[in-house]
């Protein structure tokens, strides 16, 4: 399967939506610190609801620990950056088992030397009209998470 990386995530309720979103399509989910938020808090929980138990979620105390585990634990994974300083439409990318969808904070997005630090053709968005600039963010984890699990032809669903 694929895994889902928040990049220093600053709004709960968007993780607890992610939380949900993971366990319901498989993906594991990585939170990479510091957080803008207690994970106890009860925005969290609850748009996190039930899915706590069923949801595989890691913590990072940094990007470089983050960097460490997967090269640990998913030798062969690639990062996509997921950002709208790019022009490669996540549509376009052929994902692979291990790969991972790289999320950056609400407020500011990825940092502009990691998202340089990846091949373009690791580098996604989501088109959007010319004036837009973002979705919300656990709106775009899921556009971008389930065309990833549909290329896996939804592996393990119902």
């Amino acid at each position: 399967m694929f895994d889902i990386a928040l990049y220093e995530p600053e709004i709960a309720p968007n993780t607890g939506n992610i939380i949900r979103l993971s366990a319901n399509c498989g993906a594991n989910l990585h939170l990479i610190e510091p957080l803008g938020f207690d994970l106890e808090e009860k925005k969290v929980r609850r748009a996190g609801l039930d899915y706590h138990d069923l949801a595989r979620v890691k913590r990072h105390k940094d990007y470089a620990a983050f960097i460490a585990y997967l090269d640990e634990h998913n030798p062969e994974h690639r990062i996509f950056a997921c950002t709208t300083k790019t022009t490669g439409h996540h549509t376009d990318a052929n994902f692979k088992k291990g790969d991972v969808l790289l999320f950056g904070p609400e407020t500011r997005g990825l940092p502009a030397d990691l998202i340089d630090s990846l091949p373009m053709e690791q580098r996604i968005r989501i088109p959007m009209m010319p004036d837009a600039r973002s979705l919300n963010l656990s709106n775009a984890v899921a556009i971008i998470a389930y065309e990833a699990w549909r290329q896996f032809d939804f592996q393990g669903a119902s």
